[in-house]
């Protein structure tokens, strides 16, 4: 799982960054910007299973600060909820990006053959 994670969630972070499958590119340095680099380098980090804590803590905040900004907008209405907002990825990202943070890399990761040596 923390594969596929780190690699859909590095594949965002190209769209936004390098264009890939997107017509849209933000601006240098914008919030979205900067968000899609930490959705680059987190990704592939994860994926890969390199300082995985510390990537999936960072990205999984990221998630949440793009939910709280981007979706839900502190709409006490029936905006609040993910469904309707269109933020479900950003919340499934932020929880499973955390459960990765409090488990770690695992056996198949860069982490685990540091270790071994």
């Amino acid at each position: 799982m923390r594969i596929v994670v780190g690699l859909l969630f590095a594949f965002h972070g190209m769209q936004k960054i390098l264009g890939v499958l997107s017509s849209h590119q933000p601006e240098v340095m914008s919030q979205i910007w900067i968000g899609g680099l930490i959705e680059l380098v987190t990704g592939i980090l994860v994926a890969v299973g390199l300082f995985t804590r510390a990537s999936a803590f960072l990205a999984s905040g990221t998630m949440a600060v793009a939910y709280t900004q981007f979706h839900w907008k502190f709409a006490f209405d029936e905006r609040f909820f993910p469904s309707v907002n269109k933020g479900e990825m950003a919340v499934l990202y932020c929880f499973i990006l955390l459960v990765i943070a409090t488990k770690g890399a695992g056996i198949w990761s860069l982490e685990s053959l540091r270790r071994t040596r």
